[in-house]
């Protein structure tokens, strides 16, 4: 908290019970409330009024909210921190504690239920003081200057969320949902918020290293190796570590060089797979011939062999 911040936040704080203290005692302020609400600016400009019933979205919680902090999640992701968006979880729950808090115990009604003319409508069960549409504006765009990393970037983002929320506030005073002092006291209300948040950072880191270190310790469970359980006596089962392909390579001993003078080792086979036994590779010469040697002709009783003398025929006539 800087000087400048802390005169900002003081200057803020007494403009917001000043607020507070003129509803309080039916001040002038409170007839000026009066005087805009019988002015009904929604009857004196009619055709506007379409688009401001979707303007005053831009100060709903719950899409604003929504839209933010996927902009701030996407910001998380890419810095990895939780910075961005544990600093808007920690400012919504500043706003609604704070808001909430003075809305439920002033309890004023608002412009279209009011009852009497002139009086403040206090402590009637209402819940629009101050106005929660306004203070959410405020938190919620104004958060993306107070996160922004550049001076020139923090300058746009801080002009464009106070005109989006002062257009905010000044549409609920329009639509006749919210008396002016309302609004005048939302803008406090944010703002006070938005420059108390350097009081809380020590906060935010504090979560931020408890989440990382709750991370850490689910992912060093997730790579423990689980125990075997070993019956009593019996042997303990060795964890072997998985190689990859040029480990494995490099680990079978069958391709390893044999060193000079000593006998290489059979490799034994894997259980459950067949061997075949290996026999010499005989040449064509050595084969057994598949027939005898000899003439391959059958025997016969008339005829003889070859190169032998045939027996002399006989001679007929004279």
């Amino acid at each position: 908290m800087s000087r400048h911040r802390i005169a900002l936040f003081g200057g803020t704080l007494a403009f917001y019970l000043a607020i507070v203290v003129a509803v309080l005692i039916g001040s002038w302020l409170v007839t000026l409330d009066w005087k805009v609400m019988l002015f009904r600016p929604y009857q004196q400009w009619p055709g506007i009024h379409a688009f401001l019933d979707y303007y005053v979205v831009l100060g709903q919680r719950g899409p604003t909210a929504v839209m933010v902090a996927c902009w701030l999640g996407w910001r998380s992701w890419r810095q990895h921190t939780l910075r961005p968006l544990l600093t808007l979880g920690a400012s919504l729950l500043l706003l609604n504690l704070t808001v909430g808090a003075v809305k439920l115990g002033l309890g004023r009604l608002g412009p279209h239920y009011a009852t009497r003319i002139g009086s403040a409508e206090l402590f009637a069960g209402g819940d629009i003081f101050p106005s929660g549409h306004t203070a959410n504006a405020v938190v919620t765009w104004g958060i993306l200057a107070y996160l922004a990393t550049t001076p020139r970037a923090r300058r746009y983002l801080s002009a464009i969320s106070a005109v989006v929320s002062l257009g905010v506030g000044l549409t609920t005073v329009y639509l006749g949902t919210h008396w002016l002092s309302d609004v005048l006291l939302g803008w406090a209300a944010g703002l006070l918020i938005l420059l108390g948040l350097p009081w809380v950072e020590p906060l935010i880191t504090r979560a931020e290293d408890l989440i990382f270190a709750v991370r850490e310790q689910w992912r060093a469970r997730g790579r423990t190796v689980p125990s075997v359980p070993v019956a009593a006596g019996g042997p303990r089962p060795v964890l072997v570590p998985q190689l990859d392909g040029s480990d494995a390579m490099d680990s079978d001993p069958a391709l390893e060089p044999v060193a000079a003078g000593s006998r290489p080792t059979a490799a034994i086979p894997a259980p459950g797979t067949r061997q075949r036994a290996h026999t010499p590779h005989t040449v064509r010469s050595e084969r057994t011939p598949l027939t005898p040697a000899g003439s391959r002709r059958p025997p016969h009783a008339d005829r003889t062999a070859r190169g032998g003398s045939s027996p002399a025929r006989p001679m007929t006539g004279g």
